[in-house]
């Protein structure tokens, strides 16, 4: 899993509570077995009219969010079904981080175990980084996870969670520094593992 320590860059607007993951990313995508390949197709059904042309009256087809690597969304992003399909492809569409005011169990537990940094913060604080973003072509930010401070060129600095529990946050936030996920967590137990599997004659 890629480290994320701080990320900087332009920030798309998706202001909808309650996006599923069926609209991330669609059902008929999950019969693929690679892990890989799911960024294309990225909020298909919303992003695509029914002749395959881009649909202009969706959010993120706005040309000002191209490049985007910072998603601001809606309350609730991520629920519907537990696919980690959802999580591929935003990544692989870009985005390192999620900023919302709170995200689904689930697809909040896939963000940490796939290197993408979820922001949670207050209401007030998201309406008004959705009001600088759509003020302003290209709306850049910076998400420094190792600080857990949002800011701008213009003087917003906003601290952060990544968890609202705080033991969780304090153990998510040093995964996704390190890049571990639950392989790596485990793999740091290896000496320990291995000695039990000889104790057991397993090995």
């Amino acid at each position: 899993m890629e480290p994320f320590i701080k990320q900087t860059g332009v920030v798309a607007v998706l202001d909808r509570p309650n996006v599923d993951t069926d609209q991330i990313i669609p059902k008929q995508f999950l019969k693929r077995i690679e892990r890989t390949g799911y960024g294309e197709f990225l909020f298909l059904d919303w992003r695509s009219l029914p002749d395959g042309s881009p649909n202009p009256d969706f959010e993120l087809n706005n040309p000002s969010y191209k490049g985007a690597s910072i998603l601001v969304t809606g309350r609730n992003f991520g629920c519907g079904s537990s696919r980690e399909h959802a999580v591929w492809a935003l990544l692989q569409h870009g985005y390192r981080a999620i900023i919302s005011t709170s995200l689904a169990e689930i697809f909040h537990k896939n963000c940490f175990e796939n290197g993408v940094c979820p922001v949670l913060l207050s209401e007030d604080q998201v309406a008004e980084i959705m009001s600088r973003a759509r003020s302003s072509p290209g709306y850049r930010l910076t998400v420094d996870l190792e600080s857990c401070e949002l800011s701008d060129e213009n003087g917003l600095r906003i601290p952060f969670v990544i968890h609202n529990d705080e033991e969780t946050h304090t153990f998510r936030r040093r995964c996704l520094l390190e890049g571990l996920d639950e392989i790596d967590l485990t793999l740091q137990h290896q000496d320990a593992i291995l000695a039990y599997e000889k104790g057991r004659g397993l090995a």
